[in-house]
Order: structure tokens, then sequence, then C-alpha cells
């Protein structure tokens, strides 16, 4: 089978990559050759942007089997691979996200079926929109589209918690971290190489084309385990000051809709879909193991270990701020 990754060597994707070449896929990677990610033995290169005017020439001599598109995040992104894959691929993949379902959700487990409604967040608005222009060609010309909705997916690269490295540092100084709510809600991460066994065996199947499927992890931790967990990877016991977040969107509004458009509410899945499609589908990765890869990896090398100072000034800022009028929530 031949198949083409527009970008493949991201956190998720660098995964579905190894995992494809190990399967015999003729995998061909489509990207500017600018990441410091090693890709897979075996793989196949054209190097270009896949914005540029001049790409229509470079893969005019092409087909493939399947296409996935792993860098498309808005309906002109969609309505350029239509036009350059038209005729040309037996399958096309959009990477959406499911923080396009209804936030907050009006009932749990989401499934396939759950509106797509994110009102707080500008990137969710835009993948629902590329998703409809892609189910408008699939009704109007039977475009061979398929959607596929990552939830929160990690590697060991990948910190899972608000401020990233800024966070793991602050808990190995002991100093106090930023939990948004109370940390109850409900959250469900998934890892690379578990998401990638779920999505190699839907290129080129003829059962996923016309559908949409969201792939995660069935393992449901709240934040505070989510918190708790990784300081017991580092050996600590996290300082966890539960702050509402839209207390932290009216310090940061960018940081703010993230919150409030995706990780603030409770998201757990209904995977039944995918397994239909894909019956070997299980995840076999809890993040208790994922969290040891991820220390382990950011210990492995100081040039990591990178602290933002401007996040790491924000998270002092909101939690004096909380503390200075919510009595009794220092510690």
């Amino acid at each position: 089978m031949k198949v083409l990754f527009i970008g493949g060597t991201g956190v998720i994707s660098s995964a579905c990559t190894e995992l494809a070449v190990k399967q015999g896929i003729d995998l061909t990677l489509l990207n500017r050759g600018q990441t410091q990610r090693s890709a897979a033995e075996g793989i196949k290169f054209l190097h270009g942007n896949i914005n540029d005017p001049a790409i229509a020439g470079l893969l005019a001599d092409h087909t493939w089997d399947a296409v996935v598109d792993w860098i498309a995040f808005a309906p002109e992104h969609i309505q350029r691979d239509i036009d350059l894959f038209r005729g040309r691929t037996g399958q096309y993949v959009f990477i959406s996200s499911a923080s396009v379902y209804q936030t907050p959700p009006s009932s749990l487990p989401v499934r396939e079926s759950t509106l797509l409604d994110n009102p707080y967040w500008d990137y969710s608005q835009a993948k629902i929109a590329c998703e409809e222009l892609l189910l408008q060609a699939y009704r109007d010309e039977k475009f061979p589209m398929t959607i596929v909705r990552p939830s929160h997916t990690y590697d060991s690269s990948k910190i899972p918690l608000f401020g990233g490295y800024t966070t793991l540092q602050r808990m190995k100084q002991g100093k106090k971290v930023l939990v948004y709510g109370d940390g109850t809600s409900l959250w469900t991460l998934t890892h690379h190489k578990d998401f990638a066994k779920g999505f190699v065996p839907l290129l080129g199947n003829a059962r996923a084309v016309g559908e949409a499927f969201h792939i995660t992890s069935d393992e449901w931790l709240n934040w505070n385990q989510i918190y708790e967990i990784v300081g017991q990877a580092l050996g600590v016991k996290p300082r966890l000051v539960h702050v509402p977040s839209d207390l932290v969107a009216a310090f940061d509004a960018e940081i703010g809709s993230g919150l409030l458009g995706d990780k603030a509410n409770s998201m757990i899945f209904d995977n039944s879909k995918i397994k239909q499609v894909v019956p070997d589908f299980a995840c076999s990765i809890p993040f208790s193991w994922g969290a040891h890869e991820i220390v382990e990896w950011y210990a492995a090398d100081r040039a990591r270990q990178v602290v933002d100072e401007r996040l790491n000034t924000l998270i002092d800022d909101i939690i004096a701020a909380y503390e200075s009028v919510i009595p009794n929530s220092k510690s």
C-alpha cells in the first residue's frame, strides 16, 4: 500500500509513521525537512511546503492509496487538499480534534455522533469547519475522506500538564503548581503509540471511508490524579493549588480559551466505533508508565529542560491573586 503523510514527524504522527513502516506500508513523508525528530528507516521523502503553489508539480506523477494531512487546521487547507488529491488517492484522512465535540458535553461518554459545538476555542471551530467542508465534498463528489479525532495524545517529550516542563520544574523545586478547577474533572490521556495502533489499520480500509472516528485510551483519570502520577514519577508530592479556569482566562485569554474550550471539562470517550473497524485495537500503556517515560526523557538531556520564565511568572501571579481572595487557600 502506497501512503503519503503530509507532516508525519510530530508527536502523534511520528508513532504512526513508525508503525506504518513496520507493517510494510510504502510510506512517503511530504514536509520541509526541518524537524528535529529522526524518522524511521525505510521512509521516502518529498521535501516541500504543502502551501507552496509549486507543490502540485512535485506531486504530479504520483497517486496514492491513502493521503493523510497531519497539519491541516483551516478550511482553506482542506480545499487545497481536495483540489490536489481529487482522483489521485483512494482515501484522504483529515486529522481533526476531539475538542470539536460539544463543550461542555451534555452527556458522557462522548461518541462520534455527539454534536460538534465548541463556542470557546477558535482552533476547534476551524476544525469543525474543515470537517463540514469534507462532508460536503463526500456528499457532492464522493471524495473519499476519513476524519480522525485525536484527544490529548502525548509522548515522552510532551508533558500533558498546564505549563509543560515549567510545571515539572516547579514540582521538583517544591513550588506550588496550578491545577484548573477543583482537579476532579475526568480526562483522557492517550500514548502516541497506542493511538497509532488504532490509526494505521484505517489506512486503505474501505470501512473507514466516509466515516469519522476518535481514537483514545479507555483509562480515565482526574486532573488531581494526573498531577500526582507525574509527582510520583519525579519522587515528589506536588503542591496543588486549584484555580478556576475563568481566573486563568482573565490573566491570559489565549491560554484560557484552550482551558474553557477543552481541558476544563470532563471528557471521556466511547471507543466502540474504532474497535468495530479495528477489532485488535486496545491501548496498553497506562499514564503511570508514560509519566516515567516523560521524566526520564527530560532528565537525559539538560538542553530539554527549558523553563518558560514568562509562564513561570504568570503561574505565580495567578496563584497569588487566587490566594489573596480565597480564605484558607494557602498551603
